[in-house]
């Protein structure tokens, strides 16, 4: 990934320390200017220090100050078509809605498009691939991602579950292996029954995905493989986490092509079956 870097900064400048703040301030102010300098001279342009830098690269999870150079970099080569994120008004026409909401779902999905690590989405690939079990957890909005993420898995022959309940996931969860998968799903990632039920699943060896918005969070903390959305900066009016879901949707769509690639041959077939198991139910006797 070569671009995402304005973004990545965007989304974790509250939640950094003091220092580490005035340097990504001062890059999102100077972008241009900035993937010209040294660490040591953006440290000096932005009152800190190049040791500062190093802090700041290692908060964005991201490898030295020229892998944040060359995202940023990328990020200045694509058109600027950013409009943000628009929320809706009282008795706002209806095509205005429509503009409205298709533009921050195109946007969501750029931007969490920028934000995954394909070294990260290849281990997780390569876990759901040979996985004996997989469990996909969320709660509330982010249970819709889970039930699609079964829907979908079931359909290529995998053996997977997605439970609202957090006893039941719990109880399936207390059970699993080395050979098992678990994903916890959480926007916020700071849903405790998540952290838990990921927690729980690390106690059992088995190989644990978080899918969050981007930066450090509890349920990120327990996963072993870390996938990341778009944080969206989502309108006051969320209307059920609207965009966060797009993200979420887009994730396991991803994971899922990239498993049903690697055993193309596989899921054809088993695609094919399902679909006639289907069209069999609507038969007329």
């Amino acid at each position: 990934m070569t671009n995402g870097g304005l973004i990545i900064l965007t989304e974790m400048l509250e939640k950094l320390p003091p220092s580490e703040k005035k340097i990504a301030a001062y890059i999102l102010d100077h972008p241009h200017e900035s993937i010209s300098l040294t660490a040591n001279e953006l440290g000096k342009r932005s009152s800190t220090s190049g040791a500062a830098v190093i802090r700041l690269c290692k908060s964005l999870h991201l490898k030295g100050f020229q892998d944040l150079k060359l995202r940023i970099a990328g990020d200045l080569q694509k058109p600027d078509d950013h409009v943000g994120y628009q929320d809706i008004q009282p008795n706002e026409s209806t095509s205005s809605i429509i503009k409205k909401m298709t533009d921050n779902s195109i946007q969501t999905i750029r931007e969490t498009a920028d934000l995954l690590n394909t070294e990260e989405l290849k281990k997780a690939v390569d876990a759901l691939r040979e996985a004996r079990q997989i469990h996909f957890i969320g709660v509330g909005a982010s249970s819709i991602a889970a039930e699609d993420a079964q829907h979908k898995f079931l359909r290529i022959d995998k053996t997977v579950y997605a439970f609202k309940d957090m006893h039941m996931a719990a109880t399936l969860v207390a059970n699993t292996s080395a050979d098992d998968v678990v994903v916890g799903i959480s926007f916020s990632g700071e849903t405790q029954e998540i952290t838990k039920i990921l927690q729980l699943a690390n106690e059992n060896q088995a190989t644990t995905i978080s899918l969050t918005k981007y930066g450090s969070s509890n349920v990120g903390d327990q996963a072993k493989i870390n996938l990341y959305t778009s944080a969206t900066n989502e309108p006051t009016f969320r209307s059920g986490a609207t965009s966060s879901r797009v993200a979420q949707l887009q994730v396991i769509d991803i994971l899922f092509m990239c498993v049903a690639s690697l055993q193309y041959e596989d899921s054809v077939k088993h695609l094919g079956a399902t679909r006639d198991a289907v069209d069999f139910l609507k038969w007329q006797w």
